[in-house]
């Protein structure tokens, strides 16, 4: 006959499924927070024998290396062969009872004791949602219980965002924080910013999963799915191109050589006078494609864009989007439902003060998630939005910053259509 015990803490790991031990024994003692099963273990170990009882770890016998010292001997003095499957420890060997062994085991214990001390300290403050370890981003400072807001600067955190917000270029708002505060940050740092759930009042944890609503946020919750949508649309950019001052860079492709086509500029010699054109960058071909007017294109995008986008809207399947987004609100709003529960259920004794916070905790989390799942969708407006940028007259009146970030909200890709002496164009929508 063989019996396994495991012990789990519930606030740093899953309870392992029986299946999933990969042990043939006869019962499974499973203890999760505290070692009832574990008394029970030795209970019927001196009414019935076992031959073999497996554990994982050693230190699943105790919160301490004296308790796991004294559990170790009482299997000891009834003669019951232990076996440590995850550290090749079988009491049964000599090579287990030997003083060496043992001191090493005890002391890979106590290391082990210490670390997972640290990381149940860590995984209490996450079920209060405060704050991790370490320094506060730029902008909060460590309240007792929570992130506040730091007055001082988190107005350059503000700024930055409503730059990136207005003109969709991450080097543009490094650059104009240099110039309007004086503060100096890298284009890594500044993309940690914009990815940073702290500014949009959430908690992220170094195991990856986020609660929401923890602090008073810097930008609101449209501005973060705005900021989020704009960063997928740059990374389908080539490196450079989503900050520069050309609002075509980036979008045209060559459809004869399929290479990319760059913004040259060419200015003359004493005038005031400068030639704008496109060309490809990588042409493989013996005769290369020429060169195209800047303007042209750009004047053919606007025509373009003006009567091909509305009939793109219309093609998007609203009603499976709707369906997807309604479903995403119920699954939000029957997680909130749960949670304004859980008081209650503390109250009736059904929870324990910790199980409720764990639960509360992996509601949160859950929350989170459906809530970023939602905000990745596009903007239910989008059909009023297609019919008032189809006016030419809308693309004339911005400058070419701002027809950038309009453009780079619709287009995938523009390709150039050559002809025999003629072009035309193909806009590829990003939906």
């Amino acid at each position: 006959m063989k019996f396994a015990y495991t012990y789990s803490n519930p606030l740093l790991e899953q309870v392992p499924e029986p299946v999933s031990l990969g042990w043939e024994v006869d019962r499974v003692y499973q203890d999760v927070g505290k070692r009832l099963e574990l008394q029970q273990l030795f209970k019927d170990c001196q009414i019935n024998p076992p031959d073999c009882v497996f554990i994982r770890r050693l230190e699943e016998l105790g919160d301490s290396v004296e308790e796991v010292t004294s559990n170790l001997s009482q299997f000891e003095e009834m003669g019951i062969n232990l076996v440590a499957v995850e550290q090749n420890y079988n009491s049964a060997t000599k090579a287990a009872n030997t003083h060496a062994n043992l001191l090493k085991l005890l002391h890979e214990i106590q290391q082990q004791k210490r670390s997972r001390r640290i990381r149940q300290g860590h995984a209490r403050n996450r079920l209060e949602a405060a704050p991790p370890p370490g320094k506060a981003p730029y902008g909060y400072r460590r309240g007792k219980a929570k992130y506040t807001i730091d007055r001082s600067t988190s107005p350059v955190v503000k700024e930055f965002f409503d730059n990136f917000l207005l003109y969709g270029s991450l080097r543009g708002a490094v650059r104009n924080l240099a110039k309007k505060y004086g503060k100096k940050i890298s284009v890594t740092t500044g993309r940690r910013w914009l990815s940073n759930p702290v500014y949009r009042g959430d908690t992220a944890y170094r195991n990856g999963e986020i609660i929401g609503d923890t602090h008073s946020a810097i930008i609101s919750r449209e501005e973060a799915a705005q900021v989020d949508r704009i960063l997928r649309r740059n990374s389908r950019l080539p490196s450079r191109t989503a900050s520069a001052k050309r609002s075509l860079a980036g979008l045209v492709v060559c459809g004869e050589c399929q290479s990319r086509m760059s913004v040259t500029r060419v200015t003359f010699h004493r005038q005031n006078k400068e030639y704008i054109y496109l060309r490809p960058i990588n042409c493989a071909k013996n005769k290369k494609c020429r060169a195209i007017s800047y303007q042209k294109v750009l004047e053919n995008t606007i025509k373009k864009v003006c009567s091909d986008l509305p009939l793109a809207v219309e093609k998007i399947n609203y009603p499976q989007l709707d369906r997807v987004k309604n479903n995403l609100t119920e699954a939000i709003i029957h997680q909130q439902q749960i949670l304004e529960q859980i008081p209650a259920l503390i109250e009736t004794g059904i929870l324990d003060e910790e199980t409720a916070k764990i639960r509360t905790y992996k509601l949160r989390t859950e929350i989170s998630k459906l809530q970023a799942q939602l905000a990745i969708l596009p903007p239910v407006n989008l059909r009023s939005v297609a019919q008032a940028v189809s006016i030419p007259q809308f693309w004339f009146d911005l400058s070419e910053t701002e027809r950038r970030f309009y453009f780079r909200e619709f287009i995938r890709q523009i390709e150039i259509i050559r002809q025999d002496k003629d072009w035309d164009l193909r806009i590829i929508f990003i939906f």
